[in-house]
């Protein structure tokens, strides 16, 4: 850790922002400061991933820089031109831009094998014939050093002839590798004699067959990035170790690159409760506990998006997660928190119903229909527009507003107690009937009191308790109430073990009619219930589907 990183965090700015001021006040790289993003298009991103690209484009923006968007796409056997254009939907979504600066890994192919020949040419790199478990086995472990490959005598001619063989599919997967001839001593596992091309006979979405050698990850990365001109190559914690490999790969190579790059390492996002890992999300989705990459309830970006998430909440999240040196685990309700916060000034306020009791207000005439103002926003929230709900004769509660035998503590309805209707009036229980083979509650009989209509109440009168409610012109809808997909943190490989069967439950409730507008991406707080989203999807499909975005504490009840 250099100096800089040492510093106290809690300064204004994280230690990679104070590194990159430091390398601009005295003129490192010209000033200049070049970021890239360089996601593997072989899965969707999630939320973590987001993490590095608010910080990679979010310092190019603060030097009026660029980062660049870089696929780096090294193994054909699990890419596709799916997963590259899904990323790039999820960048522009969170608001950031890459300027035209769009490059892949494959457009360095060519040059990435010239080099490989200059090394092999220089001693520095040389073919080996063990196959992988024997490779595993010459490393050695973290406390005994590694053997030397018995194909590492082989001459620069032998190596030079084999690794142009390899080029000219010669020879079938796993026959050779290309590696590295570092230290098979080494206390850093990735300098002894690490790969650096391997045999792949497969379709490469963008090269085509052109090639059948790929380079491994920890050799095309810094080529990549010194091709292009990077400056701060930004990258998660996991790689510390491959950093010294980073510099071993530039400082061997001879070319007249634009700048010279280096490695800097953050902490990754780890969210509790959820899956952060590209390959256990596969797995959700090959197995179908989800119903794609963007299903509401998975960590993706594009999960998110669907889910009813915006970009702004995303964003914010991220800065308040902030850039460390070390690792640590972010609570879900950290997020949900930023999520809630961003929606409380853009959701409007209306009425629905998940779980429907029939109300039948006896004294109340039969055919009427009151028209009562209800606003989309309280008080606190600067902004105006209302619309207008209908009072009838009938109308719906929650199930879990009533009790047959409630509590001292019970502030909602039940036999003989007395509950407001938001924008209503105050109604008393007066009588129930009952399924005569379950007992269960069908219907809540009740009488009004005129003189309550929207928060009146005569004087020395309390009503404690306020509900929600629809009325009898209530339109139907679907929602989808979605909790965790995991019953716990996942620390092991055994994490479909946690997954939660009953993450997803789908209920078929009654909604004001104003809903009836509602369109694609519209966003709203049911009161008291959450904050829930217009699913796109459905909607194309003719069907008014909302998602559960995040609960909602009662925040409003208390103010009646």
């Amino acid at each position: 850790m250099t100096e800089i990183e040492k510093k106290d965090e809690t300064t204004s700015k994280d230690f990679i922002r104070r590194i990159i001021e430091e390398d601009v006040a005295i003129g490192k790289n010209k000033g200049k400061v070049i970021t890239r993003f360089p996601p593997e298009p072989n899965g969707f991103l999630h939320i973590g991933h987001a993490k590095s690209i608010c910080l990679n484009f979010g310092i190019a923006n603060e030097y009026n820089s660029v980062c660049h968007l870089r696929f780096d796409d090294t193994d054909p056997t699990k890419e596709d031109v799916i997963y590259e254009k899904a990323i790039q939907e999820d960048v522009h979504w969170l608001g950031f831009d890459w300027q035209g600066k769009l490059f892949h890994a494959s457009d360095y192919f060519e040059k990435m094998y010239e080099y490989a020949v200059q090394l092999i040419q220089n001693g520095k790199a040389y073919v080996c014939s063990l196959n992988e478990e024997e490779i595993r086995r010459y490393r050695g472990t973290v406390t005994t050093p590694g053997a030397v490959s018995p194909f590492a005598t082989r001459s620069v001619e032998e190596n030079l002839d084999l690794f142009r063989r390899m080029r000219n599919k010669e020879f079938p997967d796993g026959a050779h590798v290309l590696r590295a001839r570092i230290d098979m001593a080494s206390p850093n596992m990735k300098m002894r004699d690490p790969l650096l091309y391997r045999i792949r006979h497969a379709h490469h979405y963008k090269a085509g067959d052109r090639w059948c050698i790929y380079p491994m990850y920890d050799y095309a990365h810094p080529i990549s990035d010194a091709i292009e001109g990077i400056t701060h190559s930004i990258c998660t914690l996991e790689f510390e170790n491959n950093r010294e490999l980073y510099d071993w790969v530039l400082d061997n190579i001879k070319a007249n690159f634009p700048s010279r790059p280096h490695q800097y390492e953050f902490a990754r996002l780890d969210l509790q409760h959820t899956v952060m890992s590209k390959r256990k999300l596969l797995q959700l989705v090959e197995n179908k506990y989800v119903d794609g990459w963007d299903d509401p309830r998975l960590p993706t970006i594009a999960g998110l998006r669907r889910r009813g998430c915006t970009p702004e909440a995303i964003r914010k999240f991220c800065e308040m997660v902030g850039i460390a040196k070390s690792n640590s685990s972010v609570e879900m309700g950290q997020f949900e928190f930023c999520v809630r916060d961003d929606l409380n000034t853009k959701a409007p306020r209306v009425m629905a119903v998940l779980k429907p009791l029939k109300v039948v207000i006896d004294n109340y005439p039969e055919e009427e229909t009151e028209w009562l103002d209800a606003s989309y926003w309280p008080h606190d929230i600067p902004k105006t527009g209302s619309r207008k709900i209908p009072f009838t004769r009938e109308l719906y509660i929650e199930k879990d507003d009533f009790l047959e035998n409630p509590p001292k503590d019970f502030y909602r309805l039940g036999p003989g107690k007395e509950v407001r209707l938001r924008y209503g009036y105050c109604i008393t229980c007066t009588h129930v009937e009952k399924d005569p083979k379950t007992q269960e509650v069908t219907v809540v009989h009740c009488t009004y009191d005129p003189a309550t209509k929207s928060g009146n109440a005569p004087i020395g009168r309390k009503v404690k308790g306020t509900i929600h409610w629809v009325s009898s012109q209530a339109i139907p809808g679907e929602v989808r109430l979605l909790s965790s997909l995991l019953n716990d943190t996942v620390s092991s490989d055994d994490f479909l073990s946690q997954v939660n069967l009953h993450s997803r439950e789908i209920v078929q409730a009654l909604l004001e009619p104003s809903l009836r507008d509602a369109k694609a991406g519209d966003r709203y707080q049911f009161e008291r219930l959450g904050y829930f989203f217009v699913d796109p999807q459905f909607f194309q499909e003719g069907k008014l589907v909302f998602n559960r975005i995040v609960s909602l504490k009662d925040s409003w009840k208390k103010k009646e």
